[in-house]
Order: C-alpha cells, then sequence, then structure tokens
C-alpha cells in the first residue's frame, strides 16, 4: 500500500476515489448477479439437452439392435460446417449454436437396409445434440471465468479498496485536525506573549 500524504489534495484525492469505488460497487454487483442468473439458464439448457440426447439414443438402440444389419452409419455421415453466431452476455462474448450443415453422401439405396434412412436422421440428430452440449458447456467455462473476474472486483471493492479509503480519509481528518488544533494553540500562546511583552 503506498503512503498517504496528510493534505488537503490527499484527502480531496481519496474522497473522489472512494466516491469512484462506492459509483462501480453496483454495476459489478448487477454484474454478477446477472452472470449467476444466466450460468443457471446455460445449466438448465444443458440438462435439456443432457435429456433429449439420451432419449434418442435410446431410441436409436432399442431399433437398431432389432436388425443384426451391418450398416456403417458413421461413414455416411460427415459435418461440412458447424454454424455459429457470437452472442454478448453481461460483456462476455460467447458462441452460440446455429446450425449444422453436413455434406451429402451418396449410398446405394439396393445395397443398404431398409431402416438406414431414419437411422441417418436419428444419428444426425444425435451429432448435433452432442456440438449443442459442446456449445454450451463452452458457454458455461466462459460465463464461470468472467464471474470469477467480476467476484474477485466485487471482493477489492467491498474488502479492500472501499474500507483502505475510508481508513485513509479518517487519518488524514484526525492528522489536519490535530494540526489545526496545534496552529490554533500556538496562535494563542505567541498572542499571550505579545500581550506580556506589550505589558
Amino acid at each position: 500500500m503506498p503512503a498517504i500524504k496528510f493534505t488537503k489534495n490527499e484527502l480531496k484525492k481519496q474522497k473522489d476515489a472512494l466516491k469512484r469505488f462506492e459509483r462501480y460497487l453496483p454495476t459489478l454487483q448487477l454484474k454478477k448477479q446477472q452472470l449467476q442468473m444466466v450460468i443457471r439458464t446455460v445449466e438448465q439448457q444443458e440438462r435439456e439437452k443432457r435429456t433429449a440426447r439420451e432419449e434418442v439414443r435410446g431410441r436409436i438402440t432399442s431399433w437398431i439392435e432389432l436388425f443384426g444389419e451391418d450398416a456403417n452409419i458413421g461413414s455416411l455421415v460427415k459435418i461440412s460446417k458447424l454454424e455459429t453466431e457470437a452472442g454478448n452476455i453481461a460483456g462476455v462474448d460467447i458462441p452460440v449454436f446455429k446450425s449444422l450443415v453436413y455434406e451429402d453422401i451418396a449410398y446405394d439405396l439396393f445395397e443398404t437396409p431398409l431402416w438406414l434412412d431414419a437411422g441417418l436422421v436419428a444419428f444426425k440428430s444425435l451429432i448435433a445434440l452432442d456440438e449443442e452440449l459442446a456449445i454450451l458447456q463452452k458457454q458455461v467455462e466462459l460465463l464461470n471465468q468472467e464471474l470469477r473476474i467480476t467476484s474477485q472486483r466485487v471482493n477489492l471493492f467491498e474488502k479492500v479498496k472501499i474500507p483502505e479509503t475510508k481508513d485513509n480519509i479518517r487519518k488524514i481528518r484526525i492528522y489536519l485536525g490535530d494540526q489545526q488544533t496545534a496552529a490554533v494553540v500556538r496562535g494563542k500562546i505567541a498572542k499571550k506573549k505579545v500581550v506580556e511583552k506589550a505589558s
């Protein structure tokens, strides 16, 4: 902590700093609350997507197991492009899932099982859910990182800067008050000496 000067200019500087800290603190607290709320919302969306993914996976496995045929669905589905948008929440840039674009891969309808078309649709929806989940996890990660930084700033202002500045103001006021009292006492002593010399 830098040493403070016991002057009126330093007193004004400390008062201005205190006003600034007290003005920024509510903004930081509001940002912290907003981030916490958004994180809860994104986590809820993530839980819903996980549930949807498990439902799709359950539906796929129940009817794929009925058919013992070997169809390599993974080789027929390739992502050509993952489209995302940039979103901004409380000053944090986050990716937002938009869509998935798949390559068109031709396959012979006569040599593949009948259920392949339905399997491809289900497999594509499963991949899309996985990609959405990955982006939601990235959002939570970025938002948690910003929440940690914002919480540190709130704590810095609440527990360090504001109390430290108030203490500095108190010390400067006491010092200046003591100096003023000492000046008055010195003035009275000097006046008394002048009166005694004059008489």
